[in-house]
């Protein structure tokens, strides 16, 4: 008896493995094909990038062993991508002027083809520098600012796995074009991936929308799944939201079955899926990094337009990229309607430093407010859980450890220096009191600040433009 409850004990363990060894690559697998398909979608028909170049340089390093069991096919004439790996995974995302790729996941596709794109104003003159215009430089940088853009683009260690691949670096000086850079087949025009710089464009997003009056920063965010009588979750403010500190068990450890995978990859409401997370903390008790924090707030200002995408992209553009000249910027949606505020924004390298040069100017541009009075002094504001001092609302900080401010994330840099930060090295670095804003760009291979180069940029921008001595 004891000998067939062994037996029976054992089939039951070896059945379980087997199946949780499918559902795991099979989820996996998932995830890689939606990865596959979206990311695709957007770098060939935003970027104009050639798909092979995409899947070989790009793609398949970030799917590492689940790459050479998918299929990525490139339907230029209807505008659209389809990944497959036999029958464990397939996704499809399509292209549509104005709002750019978007998983179909398990929505109707026809439905969402017939979106339509809402007007858009006209491109900026090319005899008029910029921020106003897309007029060329009106000067060569100085020597010691080319030869900091040429090592921003040296491949330090060309070898897969180890990629700078850098698209765009830009510097804007007391408010001019003081140096430009591209990749080959980039140019001014190009729109950009963002990756988590759409963090940052949603907390600007929000301040307008708080601006406006339609959002109350400091009220409970309202968030329909919350509403219930007992959910303590409907204690979370849009503000705990901007920070980070919400206190909902979202897991931003990055993987292949992850919270955010899935969400990004495999889902067609992204903000419905992060609102589902119980709380780990209560709010504010907690700082906790999270993509499905920000697509919450994306799904909020969906809901201020009654899920109209047409009226959301209009408002958008009226009441924030037109004014600041970025033409070539879009926000891409999930299949509901919401923009991808953690991850996907595509703009041109210029119109990431008009982005940048906006914040620069307190929210303001020629006399007209964009954003909230003190909106900007809020965003960089440390939060008080984050360690290090490096987050505020939507932007990384240098403020440092109040009682260590040499404990910095880039210790040679000026401790009020804020970034837009994102995957692959996307960075808009702003130094208020030099009046400065970088931009660097690119599709890197690998992670991390020392492989992308910027704090060595940014300080030989520092060096190169300041008079006087940079500030510390």
């Amino acid at each position: 008896m004891r000998r067939t409850a062994l037996v029976v004990a054992a089939v039951a363990l070896v059945a379980a493995f087997v199946v949780a060894w499918r559902v795991q690559p099979g989820v996996a697998i998932q995830v890689g094909a939606g990865y596959a398909a979206r990311v695709t979608c957007a770098l060939v028909f935003h970027s104009g990038m050639e798909p092979e170049s995409v899947m070989r340089d790009y793609v398949a390093y970030d799917l590492g062993w689940a790459a050479p069991l998918l299929r990525v096919r490139v339907d230029r004439e209807a505008g659209a991508v389809d990944a497959s790996a036999a029958w464990l995974g397939r996704a499809r995302a399509i292209y549509r002027r104005g709002v750019g790729c978007t998983l179909v996941a398990d929505a109707d596709e026809a439905a969402l083809r017939r979106f339509r794109d809402p007007p858009r104003a006209p491109p900026l003159a090319t005899s008029v520098p910029w921020p106003r215009g897309e007029g060329a430089l009106v000067a060569a940088p100085p020597p010691a600012l080319a030869a900091a853009l040429d090592e921003a683009f040296a491949e330090r260690e060309a070898r897969p796995g180890r990629m700078r691949q850098t698209s765009a670096v830009l510097v804007a000086h007391r408010g001019r074009l003081v140096a430009e850079q591209y990749g080959p087949g980039i140019d001014t025009r190009t729109p950009l991936l963002s990756w988590s710089m759409a963090k940052s464009v949603v907390a600007a997003l929000v301040g307008v929308a708080v601006r406006e009056g339609r959002l109350a920063l400091r009220a409970p965010a309202p968030v329909p799944e919350w509403r219930g009588p007992g959910d303590s979750r409907g204690a979370i403010t849009t503000d705990q939201l901007l920070r980070m500190s919400s206190g909902l068990a979202f897991d931003e450890t990055y993987g292949a079955v992850n919270d955010v995978s899935r969400m990004l990859f495999t889902r067609a409401d992204v903000g419905a899926f992060a609102a589902g997370f119980p709380l780990a903390h209560p709010p504010d008790a907690a700082w906790s990094y999270s993509s499905g924090s920000s697509n919450i707030l994306s799904r909020i200002l969906r809901d201020g337009f009654d899920g109209d995408l047409e009226a959301l992209v209009r408002w958008s553009r009226e009441a924030f990229f037109d004014p600041l000249g970025m033409r070539t910027a879009v926000a891409e949606t999930d299949a509901s309607g919401s923009f991808i505020g953690s991850s996907l924004v595509f703009a041109s390298g210029r119109d990431w430093a008009r982005f940048g040069q906006l914040h620069l100017q307190d929210g303001v541009l020629e006399g007209r407010r964009i954003l909230p009075e003190g909106w900007v002094r809020y965003v960089s504001t440390p939060t008080p859980q984050a360690p290090e001092g490096r987050y505020g609302a939507g932007w990384w900080l240098n403020a440092g450890d109040p009682h260590d401010p040499g404990r910095r994330m880039w210790p040679s840099l000026p401790r009020e220096a804020y970034a837009a930060r994102g995957k692959s090295g996307q960075y808009v670095v702003i130094v208020p009191s030099a009046e400065l804003v970088v931009v660097r760009l690119g599709l890197s291979q690998a992670e991390g600040d020392d492989l992308h180069g910027i704090e060595p940029l940014v300080r030989a921008a520092l060096d190169s433009l300041a008079s006087g001595g940079p500030p510390r």
